[in-house]
């Protein structure tokens, strides 16, 4: 093996570390949040956001620098695209903290095992993509999962759809933005901070904050409460190392990895109800990602082949 061969291999293990290391966080942070379960969800919410500024902040101020999203907030149209896609993100946050600490992650892992088949609807709707026979077989399993879903619990799962919906919008907005992950977070959170403060002000002139409110200086519950900017950015942060080193194809099969870690521990450590006709809408989209997943690695190889 040649020294080319040893830095592509070095690039890929890393690449995978760092993907991995990115999915297991998304996974099991549901424990962690569980532990703030007192702290209401828009609390939560507005002390990741500062947070998560905060870190970034630093993050950037000590890497690459703020060359990024000067340029980046120099362009009306684009700002415009980050303050929308800090809108998504703050919803889809608030939405899963929701459903974490009300007892439905199983709902929360459903909502991002749909996001993959949700992502390819979405570019057949507004990118205007062509599906080939098997992805619209993909796409139609996801539909009868979430049918099933609906039937069973007498309406539509609204949080995984909410979930699904607003990280796939926000997936193609990102798209559309010249701007690292790092430096589209901090641009995001710098458009929500007034909310945060203005919330947590509010939240403290009521008398119904949580934080700096117990008989210590700085409780755990604080501790934890600071600590939401670092798990918030160090997935992200994880994904973007692996996503410049490793193909399309071995981050999707490795994006599966974080709702089924959620999915485990809603059954096994929380104790979520998996009734018969739950286990039968997830197995049809646990089917639909399958059968893509079976596409998209199979047209790969073919074009490598080829």
């Amino acid at each position: 093996m040649n020294a080319e061969e040893l830095a592509a291999a070095e690039r890929t293990r890393l690449g995978v570390f760092a993907g991995l290391g990115a999915y297991f966080i998304w996974g099991v942070v549901p424990v962690f949040f569980k532990q703030i379960a007192e702290v209401s969800a828009g609390e939560i919410i507005a002390h990741r956001v500062i947070w998560a500024m905060v870190f970034m902040t630093l993050v950037i101020r000590f890497g690459r620098g703020f060359a990024d999203a000067r340029r980046v907030v120099r362009i009306p149209a684009q700002l415009a695209r980050i303050a929308l896609a800090s809108i998504l993100v703050i919803v889809n946050w608030l939405t899963f903290v929701w459903g974490v600490n009300n007892g439905y992650i199983l709902e929360t892992s459903l909502g991002y095992f749909i996001l993959p088949l949700l992502n390819v609807a979405l570019g057949v709707v507004v990118l205007k993509e062509r599906l080939r026979p098997v992805q619209w077989l993909a796409v139609l399993l996801a539909a009868m999962g979430v049918t099933i879903e609906a039937i069973r619990a007498g309406g539509l799962p609204w949080i995984a759809l909410v979930l699904a919906g607003t990280f796939g919008v926000y997936g193609l907005l990102r798209k559309q933005l010249p701007v690292d992950a790092a430096s589209g977070l901090f641009l995001e959170t710098v458009c929500v901070t007034p909310l945060a403060l203005g919330w947590l002000g509010w939240l403290l002139y009521s008398g119904e904050n949580h934080f700096g409110s117990g008989p210590a200086l700085i409780t755990g519950r604080d501790l934890l409460l600071m600590a939401t900017g670092v798990v918030t950015a160090t997935p992200l942060l994880l994904f973007a190392i692996a996503a410049r080193r490793l193909p399309l194809n071995m981050m999707g099969f490795l994006q599966y990895l974080a709702p089924s870690i959620s999915f485990l521990i809603a059954v096994f450590v929380y104790h979520e109800p998996m009734d018969p006709s739950r286990l039968a809408g997830f197995a049809a989209i646990w089917a639909g990602l399958a059968v893509y997943t079976y596409d998209h690695v199979n047209r790969d190889i073919w074009a490598t082949t080829s």
